[in-house]
């Protein structure tokens, strides 16, 4: 693997070390001066603090600001603006090889203010800092001590993990070792390094304490003196792990992930969270201008006869245009669909596939711009979107798929994961297509803005799921359980990342097979298929940095004993890691549940046809009580800006009702009705019909159910509900 490492980043990254420290104590300025920067070179800062600007900040994060996913020019114009803030004598980096990055959603080192961070986390990630750098500049038993205290402090801070490794290589590249993912998976393999450093890092499920992770440091040092690995210096090392892993296998890893992504089930995406979509189609009639697209990086429309279609404002008016050119009624259903998709539906990072006729795929592109309309460049196909196209074929698949010029298979997993496997053994014509998906920020007051939930009990649900790892939601219906769950997840994540969060239902017929893994009937007999749970837990073992979470509706309606198997045991927060691996039922593979996944199930406490949990799956979890939430300045102020004074009586009359459910021997607090019944209705939609369509449909239905042998009690209070409507 030849290559050209003259690490010209290394100089101002050491440089600007050494800046910082002078602003140890006068943090206040160096905000602002980072601000300054921002400002200057106008890039748009990231999420700092849950509030706006931050008040502090840590020099981790500060390089964390320009050691993300941003183009290298981004980087380099922000380090421009930093040589010029700080009135720096040193060159501008000219390349940034080997340089490990954070994730675009996940900057700081610390957490933000009101989640989980202490008074003096800030000022310990400053100790760990100038500790680091005394150490690398004159390394002795004093600074060694030092070090070793402050960094195992901080690694017990939130959100600091692996990236605390990468801190330290960033600042003193030449004496500290990165142990971000690609590194720790270039240096498991034996033939890169020394053997014993290889079982060191192999044997890794968590961030080593100070004193082992200097022992790793130590020990690839000498390799490197020695000859025993090819690299001669920790930036050169990076270097050459970072090759590796966009070499080695780049074309199975990404199928393998587009399956992954395709297999998800009931993964519920947000409607603002930007997600790829698999598409299939065909270049021109027949096919017949594949070499031409090919070639000039496009996909192109034909009718002409329709013009700019951005002058159409629904699918209504494509279809009546072309009644009118064509002199028919017809509905012309698959090209309005086509032609709508293409300008709407079809979005940059979208993955297409070309195609011939009804089964063929002719290769594979990344959708790269928006619409144009170009009647000089090809009047016959005059409808353009620009395309990186990647791979260029000839495959037949088993099933034939629709002859319509474009069509959306994302909701086809078993289609899309059979065309994502012609590509798996197959190179890339171009390099570079991986889709950088940009998730919007979610934090803790974005949720006390959405579910109806104070403070103080959301940081205890916080605290339950974060020591405990599971945690059940119950309550009656129309507590909100589903829509707090995700909400959930996505603020402790701090970014709606739909990649990370997986939902399924239980049910009776729901088994082992389904969750884990188990044989299932082929063509020509049975095939070992992976489970939901197994897939998602294999998942975010690559990903130990981010935190996933898989959440399990009426988890009491399933068969727990027959669904998690030997599960029981893994799943406790103390069990997890690969140091308590079991043997799977079905495979000789040695499994374990990641420390990184929580679960998060979700039990409706008004379903009387349900049995109690096993008392083996209760205990490893924690159970949080979801009440109805009328009371709350969240819901109050919600029905106060709809102002409709029958929707204000008709929430009295239920929580009068509540107040009866509450003392009924056999219901109790556990059948109240829930305030999500009367949620999501805009101003404008509401009105007697539907409140009446709330009472009559939702709310009595579910009354008969409770008192189904007091038929009394039915009629007192429908008669009351009704009565509020009329």
């Amino acid at each position: 693997m030849e290559t050209t490492r003259q690490f010209t980043w290394i100089g101002f990254y050491m440089a600007f070390a050494d800046c910082l420290m002078e602003y140890k104590h006068d943090r206040a300025t160096l905000v602002q001066k980072i601000l300054k920067v921002f400002s200057d070179i106008e890039m748009r800062i990231p999420t700092l603090e849950s509030e706006g600007v931050p008040r502090d900040i840590d020099p981790f994060t500060v390089f964390g600001l320009f050691n993300r996913g941003i183009k290298d020019e981004n980087r380099m114009a922000f380090i421009r603006g930093i040589v010029s803030e700080f009135g720096m004598q040193v060159k501008v980096p000219e390349e940034f090889l080997g340089v490990p990055l954070l994730n675009n959603q996940k900057v700081t080192f610390y957490a933000f203010e009101g989640v989980a961070r202490h008074e003096h986390d800030i000022d310990n990630l400053w100790e760990t800092f100038e500790a680091a750098l005394a150490l690398a500049d004159e390394e002795n038993d004093e600074n060694r001590a030092r070090f070793c205290d402050a960094y195992d402090t901080v690694l017990t801070q939130f959100a600091v993990r692996w990236n605390l490794t990468m801190g330290l290589f960033w600042i003193r590249p030449y004496f500290y070792l990165s142990l971000d993912s690609r590194n720790r998976w270039y240096m498991a393999n034996p033939a890169n390094v020394a053997a014993e450093i290889s079982n060191e890092v192999t044997d890794l499920s968590a961030v080593p304490s100070a004193e082992k992770y200097l022992e790793i440091r130590a020990k690839c040092a000498m390799a490197f003196s020695s000859g025993q690995c090819a690299a001669k210096s920790f930036p050169e090392l990076s270097a050459i792990a970072w090759q590796a892993t966009e070499e080695v296998n780049e074309q199975k890893r990404k199928a393998a992930r587009q399956t992954e992504k395709a297999e998800k089930e009931n993964a519920l995406s947000d409607a603002d969270v930007e997600t790829v979509h698999y598409w299939v189609y065909s270049p021109g009639r027949g096919s017949m201008m594949w070499n031409e697209f090919y070639s000039n990086g496009t996909m192109r429309l034909g009718w002409p006869e329709l013009g700019d279609l951005n002058q159409y404002n629904n699918k209504t008016e494509i279809r009546d245009q072309l009644c009118e050119l064509r002199g028919d009624s017809s509905s012309h259903t698959n090209t309005v669909c086509a032609v709508w998709q293409f300008v709407h539906d079809l979005k940059p990072g979208d993955v297409v596939y070309a195609k011939r006729g009804h089964n063929e795929i002719l290769g594979r592109g990344i959708v790269e711009g928006g619409y144009e309309f170009d009647d000089t460049g090809h009047e016959l196909y005059p409808h353009v979107r620009r395309v990186k196209w990647t791979h260029k074929m000839s495959r037949r698949m088993k099933e034939g798929f629709h002859i319509k010029a474009l069509t959306d298979i994302t909701n086809f997993p078993s289609m899309v994961n059979e065309i994502a496997s012609f590509f798996a053994d197959e190179d890339s014509t171009e390099q570079g297509d991986e889709r950088v998906v940009r998730f919007p920020s979610y934090g803790p007051k974005d949720f006390l803005r959405e579910v109806y939930l104070s403070d103080a009990r959301y940081k205890t649900l916080v605290g339950l799921l974060q020591n405990k790892k599971n945690v059940i939601l119950q309550g009656a219906p129309g507590t909100g359980k589903t829509y707090l769950a995700k909400r959930l997840a996505y603020s402790m994540m701090g970014v709606k990342d739909v990649e990370r969060v997986a939902m399924i239902q239980f049910h009776q017929s729901y088994s082992y097979e389904d969750f884990i893994m188990g044989f299932r009937p082929k063509e020509n007999g049975f095939e070992l298929k992976k489970g939901v749970f197994y897939s998602f837990c294999k998942r975010a073992e690559e990903d130990t940095e981010n935190d996933y979470f898989f959440i399990i509706d009426e988890i009491n309606r399933g068969n727990l004993s027959k669904i998690f198997g030997e599960l029981f045991m893994l799943i406790e927060n103390d069990k997890r890691g690969s140091k308590n691996k079991l043997q799977l039922l079905y495979s000789d593979e040695m499994f374990y549940v990641p420390s990184n996944v929580y679960i998060i199930g979700l039990m409706n406490t008004a379903d009387r046809s349900l049995a109690m949990l096993d008392y083996a799956l209760r205990r490893r979890f924690a159970f949080f009580d979801l009440k109805p939430a009328f009371e709350s300045d969240g819901f109050r102020s919600y029905r106060e800006s709809l102002g409709h004074p029958k929707l204000d009586a008709l929430i009295r009359c239920v929580e009068e009702l509540n107040l009866q459910i509450e003392q009924d021997e056999s219901l109790g607090e556990g059948f109240c009705i829930g305030h999500s019944y009367f949620c999501n209705i805009d101003a404008e939609d509401l009105n007697n019909a539907k409140l009446d369509n709330i009472v009559e449909y939702e709310l009595i239905p579910m009354l008969k159910e409770y008192w189904f042998d007091e038929p009394s009690k039915v009629m007192e209070w429908s008669d009351k509900l009704r009565k509020i409507i009329q």
